[in-house]
């Protein structure tokens, strides 16, 4: 889920101080329930409603997310808010079978450490956002702690979307199922027969993701790219551990914004649970990148915390309390018109939709 900036000599050393004329939220005129088929095969329907409001009013300018910023930024508060988020994380994933500390003690006990070499690159530049507290890591993604925990975390998200699922693969089928659906969708009404050959996976993290998207379109070639070593030498470790698969992998340490990648090169960009990590301007240029890498008929996806789920609008206030210390960028990323900005990066078709009671997908298309 991490991913990379532009170095400070183009945009500045403060991504956080980008403050683009946004409108406050409003409360919308009525609820609306989105259905989608969840991937199970059994035909069934999954209904998801939006909340009445346009975002939670626990975001932006609001009095109430004032509040909480104040409470935030009192340090020593924020300390012991640190403290709490990180222990409901783990509460919550090892009440609901999620075995987190067994999980982060098997990475950190393996051989991971001896792919590091083969993945980092030493002329990468962090922005100065990147290398402040995130997540409840001091060093943020820039660690091994949290490189260990990020699979962990990553199937608690799925588990809390999806209360009611009697296990993870359940939660899984829905929320990734969902989710690798409307891509497959997407790209066969849009894309003009363009064959999938080449998915690349900005933010990859520790390569949960690149996984699902390699089971879902074998015989293609995965590029996981990330800004984190740490997340990119778990991912090679997990990947080669795995049982063999169809596809081929490479695992890219490199700036998300301006990868150096050829252009035109891919069929699918995917960036999953990465924008709500990041200031709007990273995301604005997240998106022309794609644009670029994207051959015409080309599809990206994005899938990420929807600002219309009546979930997360109904959070309680202990709840988006914690969750605001650990993610220093909500705020930008509840407020960005995310379809006006893949709009405006040249995407047309842009969708979005409800995959699951917190989550949007976004889908886009690189014209001919």
């Amino acid at each position: 889920m991490a991913l990379c900036v532009l170095p400070h000599s183009k945009f500045g050393n403060n991504y956080h101080s980008h403050t683009s004329p946004v409108p406050q939220h409003t409360r919308r005129k009525s609820a609306v329930t989105v259905r989608m088929t969840a991937s199970s095969g059994g035909g069934g329907l999954a209904s998801y409603e939006e909340g009445e409001l346009d975002r939670p009013n626990w975001t932006g300018q609001t009095p109430l997310s004032r509040l909480v910023g104040a409470l935030i930024a009192f340090k020593p508060l924020y300390s012991v808010l640190k403290l709490g988020a990180r222990q409901v994380l783990i509460s919550t994933a090892e009440k609901t079978n999620v075995p987190w500390r067994e999980m982060t003690k098997e990475i950190l006990e393996s051989d991971v450490y001896k792919e590091m070499e083969s993945v980092q690159n030493a002329s990468v530049v962090y922005p100065d956002y990147y290398l402040s507290p995130f997540h409840a890591y001091d060093e943020g993604n820039l660690s091994w702690l949290a490189a260990a925990e990020a699979e962990a975390a990553t199937m608690s998200m799925v588990r809390r979307a999806i209360p009611d699922a009697s296990s993870l693969e359940e939660a899984n089928e829905i929320v990734r199922g969902n989710w690798l659906n409307a891509i497959e969708q997407h790209h066969q009404q849009y894309s003009g027969n363009l064959k999938i050959r080449d998915i690349l996976d900005i933010g990859c993290s520790v390569g949960v993701s690149t996984r699902f998207l390699a089971d879902k379109f074998p015989d293609t070639k995965l590029t996981g790219l990330d800004l984190s070593p740490y997340f990119l030498a778990v991912a090679k470790y997990k990947q080669k551990a795995s049982p063999q698969r169809s596809n081929s992998f490479q695992w890219i340490h490199a700036n998300g914004e301006c990868t150096g990648l050829d252009s035109q090169s891919f069929d699918i960009v995917s960036i999953s649970y990465v924008l709500h990590e990041c200031p709007a301007r990273a995301t604005i240029n997240l998106a022309k990148e794609s644009f670029r890498l994207l051959r015409p008929g080309g599809t990206l996806v994005i899938t990420d915390n929807s600002p219309k789920s009546k979930k997360l609008q109904q959070l309680s206030p202990v709840l988006f309390t914690l969750m605001k210390s650990t993610e220093p960028f909500l705020d930008e990323y509840y407020l960005l018109d995310l379809e006006k900005t893949v709009k405006d990066a040249g995407f047309v078709n842009v969708q979005t939709i409800l995959t699951d009671p917190r989550h949007r997908t976004l889908t886009a298309t690189v014209p001919y």
